[in-house]
């Protein structure tokens, strides 16, 4: 079995705060102020999406460019505001028994596929017992304890366990649990199904093209179940997301009004700052409390010298998380203590032990374990790869590389796209450190345990 060790550097930089950003003028945008005037119906929203998506449906990859896309095709059972409050969605309502042992989910009724096929409890069974248990990356952890699900009549679904799993109700949106059409998977291989880059859902928006390297277009399901605020849900008609991989062409799109949304650090901060102060587009730090993410350095244990835990701490003691945040992320990120950030204020704890910066003790460690520096001034060599989801976790790795190489350790960077960077880092474990990043989630069972 192969270990990951998750400890206090870069698993510290909490991106509690990463911003998105949407040009002012559009009132469809996700980041219009809470005063701003009521939705007019009609308009296409053109987006920003980076990197492309490797497939459109979150239940078998939760990378988030398949989830920026996807959460506007599928339904999830649930949805939450930004205090982690759940709302109805595919349930209307639902109870959970005394025990802890059965959680009873009351349908909508008429809701419809995009094919036009009726949804029922059937689907929910289906992808619980095909997709959530068995191959969604977090679910199937979260679910070990689910004996059945039971469907009653059409509009009921009773998930039943063995032990509590209260941290369920916490992922069960359309990015947390999607639910997939039975008619369209079942008995099919669920992984490579065509209907994984041609989505069929229940959600806003309904698939209509995806022109590789270029753009994915959604377009408005005319018949989408929520009427409330008077109806007429979704307003806009079309979403089109570009695929553009150059961080100085997104802002240049975003400035001109040429894209007028985009998520997840679309552009380096330093741009965001200068965006924001141009008054042309608004930036927004606020909507990611639901995946509260968390940046970290991952660690592989096979490496002869990451193995000891002294060398570890020492990378911890070396790294300046305040610099960090400060000059890569200008401060839209928060330096944590612990694996939870803060965001998690229920599950949080303050005293767990620190590793300040402090490269005195980093230099102590190092001789410690056996590693002292040679006549070049370096003590051993380690690769790096960082995450290829934009310039950010390049500089991160830049960073990182010249606080390493204070104490004596040589940082070699390796860059990749994000397939070669997926199988490298999960596939092959041929990495030494990589950076990368985690949605936390409202409950640690979700998202955390996962890292480890």
């Amino acid at each position: 079995m192969h270990n990951r060790f998750t400890t206090s550097l870069i698993s510290g930089l909490v991106l509690a705060s990463l911003p998105f950003i949407a040009a002012a003028q559009t009132q469809a945008s996700a980041s219009a102020p809470a005063q701003a005037q009521t939705p007019k119906a009609g308009g296409t929203l053109v987006a920003i999406v980076q990197p492309e998506p490797v497939t459109l449906t979150g239940a078998v990859n939760t990378a988030q460019p398949t989830s920026l896309i996807a959460t506007n095709v599928y339904d999830g059972l649930l949805s939450y505001d930004n205090e982690l409050k759940p709302h109805g969605q595919l349930a209307e309502r639902w109870e959970v028994s005394k025990d802890g042992l059965a959680i009873t989910f009351h349908l909508r009724k008429g809701v419809k596929w995009h094919d036009g096929k009726p949804f029922t409890s059937a689907d929910v069974k289906w992808s619980v017992e095909n997709v959530w248990k068995t191959i969604h990356p977090r679910n199937k952890a979260i679910l070990v304890n689910l004996t059945q699900v039971d469907t009653p009549d059409a509009n009921t679904a009773i998930f039943r366990f063995t032990k509590p799993s209260l941290a369920l109700l916490s992922t069960l949106n359309s990015w947390g649990a999607p639910v997939l059409p039975k008619h369209l998977y079942e008995g099919t291989d669920v992984l490579n199904n065509p209907n994984n880059n041609k989505p069929v859902g229940t959600g806003p928006f309904v698939f209509k093209e995806w022109s590789r390297g270029n753009y994915i277009t959604l377009e408005r399901n005319p018949n989408y179940w929520d009427k409330s605020n008077g109806g007429g849900k979704p307003y806009l008609d079309k979403i089109i997301f570009k695929v553009v991989p150059d961080a100085g062409a997104r802002a240049a799109m975003l400035e001109n009004g040429d894209a007028q949304y985009a998520v997840f650090s679309p552009v380096p901060p330093k741009e965001a700052q200068r965006l924001a102060e141009s008054g042309k587009v608004k930036v927004e730090t606020n909507g990611y409390q639901w995946s509260s993410p968390v940046l970290y350095l991952d660690y592989n244990l096979n490496n002869k010298y990451l193995k000891d835990v002294r060398v570890r701490r020492a990378i911890a003691h070396a790294a300046n998380l305040e610099g960090l945040n400060k000059v890569v992320w200008y401060g839209y990120g928060k330096p944590s203590v612990s694996i939870v950030p803060t965001t998690l204020s229920q599950f949080f704890d303050s005293t767990v032990p620190r590793y300040p910066y402090d490269t005195k003790k980093a230099e102590a460690l190092l001789d410690e374990a056996g590693f002292p520096r040679g006549a070049d001034g370096v003590r051993f060599t380690i690769n790096n790869d960082y995450l290829p989801y934009g310039d950010d976790y390049r500089r991160t790795a830049e960073y990182l590389k010249q606080s390493l190489k204070r104490v004596g350790i040589e940082v070699n960077i390796r860059s990749q796209d994000t397939a070669a960077f997926t199988k490298r880092v999960y596939g092959d474990r041929d990495f030494d450190t990589a950076i990368t990043w985690n949605a936390s989630f409202p409950d640690p069972q979700i998202g955390l345990t996962r890292m480890y």
